[in-house]
C-alpha cells in the first residue's frame, strides 16, 4: 500500500476522530437534559448519567466514511474504494445504531425489572430487535448480491461457494446475531469501547497486512472513533455507551469482516461475544453482568459460582473493582486475537 493510500486512511480517521468527540459531548448534555439518563449502579450513591451517548460512534463513523467519499468526487484522490459499499455501510450501521437508540429512550420515572435486576431503562421487548435489526441489514445485503461476495475460505475444507444464500441468508442471520452479541458484555466502565476497539483494531492490522483496502479503510475509522469514545467511557465514565452504541458497532464489526473478507480471521476475533451469547442463553438471557459491590468497593459474582458472563468468570476468580474487571476482559480479547493471528500465520485460517 502507497503513501497516497495511507493517506486515504489517515484523513478520514482523524475527522472521524474529532466529529466523534464533539458529537459525544453534545449528546451527553442533550440526552441529560432529555431524560434519557440511567443509573451507574457500580458507583457508590448510583450517579444518574447521560445514556445512549455512544450514538457519537455511529455519528463520528459516518462522518468518517463521507470524508473519504468527499475527497473522490472533489477528486483529491482517486477512488480505491467503491463508494457504493462504503454508503450502504453507513446506512447498515445507522440504521442498526437507531434501533439501539429506540431501545435506549425507553425510559421510565420509576425502576422496572429489566434483564434480571432494577432499572429505569425498560427498553425494548427483546422479540422485536431482531426484526428491526433485519431492516438495518438490507443495504449490506443489496451491495453483497451486486458484487459477488458469495464464498467463504473454511478451514480445512477451502473455499465454499454459498451462492444467493450468503447474501440473503447468511449476512442478515450474522448481523442480527453480531449486534445483538456485542449487546450483551457491557455495564463495567469501558469494558465495551475496549474489547470494541481491540476487535476493530485487530481487524486494521489484519486488512493493511494483506491488502484489503476497503476492510482497512472502515476498520481504521471505527478504531480512532472508538479509541475518541474511550475518552468519555473508561473508568470513571462521563456516560454510559447504550445500545445505540453496542448494535451499531456490533453491526459496523460484521461489515468489516464480511467487505475485508476476513470472516474466518473475524470470527475468532469475536469469539468473547459468541462464548458470551451461549453463557446468556443458558439463562434464556435474562441475566445481569454486574455484580453485588461489597464495602471494600471490589464486586461479588451476581449468582455465586454460576456463570451466565465472562465477568461472572472474571469476579469469580479475583476479587476486582470496576476497572478491573475491564481491563482483565481486554486481556480476554487480545488472547484472541493473538490466536486469530497465530493460526493465519501457521495457514490455518
Amino acid at each position: 500500500m502507497v503513501f497516497h493510500d495511507y493517506l486515504t486512511l489517515i484523513i478520514p480517521s482523524l475527522v472521524g476522530f474529532i466529529f466523534t468527540i464533539i458529537a459525544a459531548k453534545f449528546l451527553m448534555g442533550y440526552m441529560k437534559e432529555a431524560g434519557v439518563t440511567s443509573p451507574d449502579h457500580n458507583k457508590k450513591g448510583m450517579p444518574t448519567l447521560p445514556a445512549s451517548v455512544g450514538l457519537a460512534v455511529a455519528i463520528g463513523f459516518s462522518i468518517g466514511i463521507f470524508t473519504y467519499a468527499f475527497g473522490v468526487s472533489a477528486h483529491l484522490y482517486g477512488a480505491v474504494a467503491d463508494l457504493v459499499d462504503l454508503f450502504a455501510t453507513v446506512l447498515s450501521v445507522v440504521l442498526i445504531s437507531l434501533v439501539g437508540l429506540l431501545d435506549d429512550i425507553n425510559v421510565k420515572a420509576t425502576m422496572v425489572k429489566s434483564t434480571d435486576m432494577m432499572d429505569t431503562r425498560k427498553g425494548l421487548r427483546q422479540a422485536y430487535k431482531p426484526i428491526m435489526t433485519v431492516m438495518g441489514a438490507l443495504p449490506l445485503m443489496a451491495v453483497i448480491n451486486s458484487t459477488g461476495l458469495d464464498t467463504l475460505a473454511i478451514p480445512f475444507i477451502g473455499q465454499v461457494n454459498f451462492g444467493l444464500f450468503y447474501p440473503l441468508i447468511i449476512i442478515p442471520l450474522a448481523i442480527i446475531f453480531t449486534s445483538n452479541s456485542f449487546n450483551l458484555l457491557g455495564g463495567f466502565d469501558g469494558i465495551a469501547t475496549g474489547t470494541g476497539f481491540l476487535a476493530s483494531l485487530a481487524l486494521m492490522i489484519y486488512a493493511l497486512i494483506y491488502g484489503n483496502y476497503i476492510g482497512a479503510l472502515l476498520a481504521s475509522v471505527l478504531t480512532t472513533v472508538l479509541f475518541a469514545f474511550l475518552f468519555f467511557n473508561i473508568f470513571p465514565a462521563k456516560a454510559i455507551p447504550g445500545d445505540s452504541f453496542t448494535y451499531g458497532v456490533g453491526a459496523a464489526l460484521l461489515v468489516i469482516m464480511a467487505l475485508g473478507n476476513m470472516e474466518i480471521f473475524g470470527i475468532i476475533v469475536f469469539m468473547p461475544w459468541i462464548i458470551e451469547f451461549v453463557l446468556h442463553l443458558r439463562r434464556k438471557f435474562k441475566v445481569t453482568d454486574l455484580g453485588k459491590m461489597r464495602s471494600d468497593g471490589t464486586f461479588a459474582p451476581p449468582y455465586g459460582r454460576k456463570i451466565y458472563s465472562w465477568t461472572h468468570l472474571i469476579m469469580n476468580l479475583k476479587r476486582c473493582r470496576e476497572w478491573e474487571v475491564s481491563l482483565y476482559m481486554w486481556v480476554v480479547e487480545i488472547l484472541f486475537i493473538l490466536l486469530a493471528f497465530g493460526l493465519k500465520s501457521l495457514a490455518i485460517i
